[in-house]
């Protein structure tokens, strides 16, 4: 057998090794030149207009910032509620958020308070 069979021929990439032979094969076809400069401005235009991919990201970020702020809304006005109906008439649960939240103390009372530790 001939020593050509057991080789094979390198083949060269489709574009050429250089990126000046590339750009010249390019610039050469057309019809594949204008496809990709539409297909460029195409996926620019996808990206970056006001109603674009990232616009849309950054819609939904903002959503889930949203949607949490108005749990965290929700379970406040829940606890305040909540808040609201035991001192409606409850004369200990009242003297009892006066004195934690206001400080507030009888008269004849004497508050000690202990200093933290330095």
């Amino acid at each position: 057998m001939a020593g050509g069979n057991f080789y094979r021929k390198i083949r060269k990439s489709a574009f050429g090794g250089k990126p000046a032979k590339w750009l010249s094969r390019l610039a050469a076809n057309k019809k594949l030149s204008v496809a990709l400069a539409l297909g460029a401005l195409l996926l620019l235009y996808a990206f970056f207009n006001n109603n674009g991919i990232l616009q849309r990201l950054r819609l939904e970020q903002a959503k889930k910032e949203l949607k949490q702020k108005i749990e965290r809304a929700q379970q406040e006005q829940k606890q305040l509620l909540e808040q609201s109906k035991a001192l409606d008439g409850d004369k200990e649960a009242i003297e009892k958020v006066a004195r934690e939240k206001y400080g507030m103390i009888r008269s004849g009372e004497k508050v000690y308070r202990v200093a933290p530790k330095k």
